[in-house]
């Protein structure tokens, strides 16, 4: 299960114990759960699936979402989840001036009592709507998911800030420097041939009246491009906070980040690690996500160590073998491959060769430095190899893959649905299984039902945890269920073309 290596965690982490929480344990404030049902929700042998069952509007769009805790393998329940529902709007004198989080984010104003999720300043037309959903599967602990499910969405917003008056101007391309009058796109004045450049285009060379020299057309950059930087930027702040703090609070671990936004008509899905994102459309599958692991990152990975070998404190090697080398194979030709390759070739087997691989395992079981499963996320900044002081961070990404879904090119039904959820739930199902069972389960449901959706995410959190048997928790066929932490989102779709 991703995550941290079995026996490994805990001091390598740096314990902190002393410090203060940053955030409060608990479980997502949009479920409004008192202290004794939170502390009902953590029992690892009944495992209840939580559900928004008191008032549907605490999510926007009649969001569907359901949690369960893992079969043990650690105290906390370490996904975390959040929704937001923003107002982005201009920072308060000007673009360089100091974020002030009051005065532009203008959030729901009934949670945890559940008035629903009515924008302030609904009707000011200098910013722009902002609907912001989020799980994060902690490890080693569930300190740095609560922090960031708490503070992620702020750093997004404010990124966006700088650019709100960009990106709600779609008639003209954004500038290339901010202060700099925005190019009409159907104008061809930036366009100029090398030749033209280096005659000045009026006035002799070096005259007062003779133009910037450019040498090549200058970049055009969609509007979407800006929100992905955007993105991109507030995770690697997240990050950066998360490193500050540490030392200040008990953040303990690292944690995976699947984030979901909807702006403009368009949804951004930016995913850091291995939870994953899929859209059903007409019952089909369209995946939005990719997985982070050390299989999928290897050649990364090893690039890095083949760059920087200090990074493996001469303790292991970053080439790939098909197994452990042993030292009576020194001299041998042996399989292999390095950063380059993607395929398999033969070398003479070395001494340095004998050396523990960079990655190790397959499949789920592969790990980085015998330790961590997954190779993107925020936190584990104080991570180390077990018994050494070889740091593990430099090999691990804040950086979230981010793809775009414009809902304004598709007209959607009720059972078009957007699936966010934690590898507790892809860990024994298949995107097609999914599919099958939400295709199956909305249309029995009231389509005008609020709680339809929900009830779908229920029904998967079901599915994927099973029954508790005398040989464990299972599933259809008899398969294995997930012993870990599951969250799911179930998002409808139709709802973003209505806002558009």
């Amino acid at each position: 299960m991703g995550g941290i290596m079995a026996g490994s965690a805990g001091a390598e982490h740096g314990s902190g114990a002393d410090l203060p929480l940053r955030f409060p344990y608990g479980r997502p404030e949009f479920l409004g759960l008192s202290p004794d049902e939170v502390e009902c929700s953590a029992d690892h042998i009944a495992r209840p699936i939580l559900i928004l069952n008191k008032d549907t509007r605490r999510l926007p769009w009649t969001t569907g979402y359901a949690e369960v805790i893992n079969a043990g393998k650690s105290t906390h329940n370490e996904d975390q989840a959040s929704c937001e529902v923003l107002f982005v709007k201009k920072k308060p004198g000007g673009g360089n001036s100091t974020p002030n989080k009051n005065s532009s984010t203008k959030r729901r104003s009934s949670l945890p009592n559940g008035e629903g999720l009515q924008l302030k300043d609904s009707s000011d037309t200098d910013g722009i709507n902002l609907y912001y959903w989020s799980l994060f599967d902690g490890h080693a602990g569930s300190g740095a998911a609560v922090v960031a499910s708490k503070l992620l969405q702020h750093h997004i917003l404010e990124q966006l800030q700088e650019i709100v008056d960009i990106l709600k101007n779609t008639a003209v391309l954004p500038p290339t420097c901010l202060g700099e009058e925005p190019d009409n796109p159907s104008a061809n004045s930036r366009t100029l041939t090398r030749a033209a450049s280096l005659r000045g285009g009026v006035g002799a060379p070096g005259s007062p009246s003779t133009p910037p020299t450019r040498f090549f057309t200058e970049k055009k950059i969609p509007h979407e491009c800006l929100v992905i930087g955007a993105i991109e930027s507030a995770f690697k702040e997240m990050d950066l906070q998360i490193e500050r703090e540490r030392t200040v609070y008990n953040i303990s671990g690292g944690c995976t980040a699947l984030v979901v936004i909807y702006l403009l008509g368009k949804l951004y899905v930016a995913n850091a690690g291995d939870s994953r994102a899929i859209i059903i459309r007409n019952g089909e599958v369209i995946p939005m996500s990719s997985e982070f692991t050390p299989e999928t990152e290897r050649q990364r990975l090893q690039y890095l160590a083949y760059m920087q070998p200090h990074l493996l404190g001469n303790e292991f090697t970053h080439l790939e073998f098909p197994r452990r080398v042993q030292r009576k194979e020194v001299g041998k030709r042996m399989l292999y491959r390095d950063f380059n390759m993607t395929g398999w070739a033969y070398k003479t087997i070395e001494e340095d060769d004998l050396k523990f691989p960079l990655i190790y395992g397959e499949g789920k079981k592969a790990r980085v430095m015998a330790t961590i499963g997954v190779t993107r996320g925020l936190g584990d900044h104080d991570l180390k190899v077990h018994d050494s002081n070889i740091y593990i961070k430099p090999f691990l990404s804040s950086s979230p893959e981010v793809r775009v879904y414009d809902l304004l090119q598709y007209e959607h039904g009720p059972d078009d649905v957007l699936i966010l959820a934690t590898d507790g739930l892809w860990d024994v199902l298949l995107n097609e299984e999914v599919a099958e069972a939400v295709t199956n389960f909305l249309p029995n449901c009231d389509p005008d039902d609020p709680h339809r959706y929900t009830l779908a995410a229920q029904d998967l959190v079901m599915r994927a945890r099973g029954v508790l048997k005398d040989r464990g928790w299972r599933i259809s066929n008899d398969r294995l269920g997930s012993g870990d932490d599951i969250s799911v989102y179930v998002i409808p779709l139709m709802h973003g073309n209505k806002q558009s």
